[in-house]
């Protein structure tokens, strides 16, 4: 489910770091939901390091967008194992004998609705795609990265730790892979992989600026009654999110950071991206439930009363 493919320039840093890791030119590093967005940014700034990076895109026009110098675009919709499995034949059979060393699991879907309102074939999608397909990912590939002492990087987000009101189930796939991520992570630390966790707050996508206008179409098809009940609320929750994408950290600085954060050779267990998430992420640790669901309704609103007509 992704949208127009954007092209992002590599960095100042990222130009600089290929010129001092030519090591990377050895290895391999994998990208899911590599089209648009923080995975293309991501792709390109581990290119840019000299890694030779496999780019896991749904389509040929995506893929021809992608391909460029380190970027090899890959079919992978991972929910499908034939392209898991594919994927994993080309790892095995690089014909250069490159080691897998990262793997970053960024593809996902995000449908927001109200709890009640959200048909159960749209939440069992997003749990497809957001947990269950990074997991089938993982499963595949970690004997190559057990070899190679490689790393694990889950893009979770800022919802993974606060759920917002209308984002119950995309918050309820994050909120899995961050459990999902503590296991593994204390489960392969022995075998010398390292798992990480980004946690972005918002980021200027195509998906972040898609999923406002879905919103809204779900919310025109609302009974009567679910529309007295929440069309306000998801108004607001759109005119919020709108409002605050306007300053929102750019896709190509997100992929930049989360490309260092998978190569700094100490990385922390998680990591937060954006202003926001490096508010709320504390916020929700150290206060009350209460106090924090009245701090976000405060911001949400005043996010909204913001946005333009």
């Amino acid at each position: 489910m992704k949208g127009p493919v954007s092209v992002l320039r590599p960095s100042k840093n990222a130009r600089k770091s290929q010129r001092k890791n030519p090591r990377n030119r050895d290895e391999l590093a994998v990208v899911s939901g590599a089209s648009s967005g923080i995975g293309a940014a991501t792709a390109q700034a581990l290119a840019a390091m000299g890694y030779h990076v496999l780019a896991g895109v749904r389509t040929d026009s995506e893929a021809d967008v992608v391909r460029a110098d380190g970027i090899e675009p890959v079919t992978l919709d991972i929910t499908v194992p034939e392209h898991l499995d594919a994927l994993a034949r080309r790892i095995s059979d690089d014909p250069e004998r490159r080691v897998l060393r990262v793997l970053v699991n960024n593809a996902g879907i995000e449908i927001n609705a109200p709890v009640e309102v959200l048909p159960l074939a749209l939440w069992r999608e997003q749990f497809e795609v957001n947990l269950f397909g990074h997991i089938a990912v993982i499963q595949k590939l970690l004997p190559f990265l057990r070899r190679s002492r490689g790393r694990i990087v889950n893009i979770s987000s800022v919802g993974g730790v606060a759920a917002l009101p209308v984002f119950g189930a995309y918050a309820g796939t994050k909120f899995a892979l961050e459990a999902a991520s503590d296991s593994l992570r204390r489960e392969v630390s022995a075998q010398g992989v390292q798992v990480v966790v980004v946690q972005p707050g918002g980021v200027r996508t195509d998906m972040a600026a898609r999923s406002g206008d879905l919103s809204l179409e779900l919310a025109a098809a609302m009974s009567t009654e679910h529309q007295r009940l929440y069309s306000h609320l998801v108004n607001a929750t759109v005119a919020s999110n709108t409002a605050f994408l306007q300053h929102a950290l750019p896709a190509a600085e997100a992929g930049a950071k989360i490309a260092r954060m998978a190569t700094t050779p100490r990385p922390r267990a998680r990591y937060t991206l954006g202003t926001d998430a490096a508010f709320i992420v504390p916020l929700t640790r150290h206060l009350p439930t209460r106090l924090v669901d009245a701090i976000l309704t405060m911001s949400h609103r005043s996010r909204a009363s913001k946005s333009p007509a």
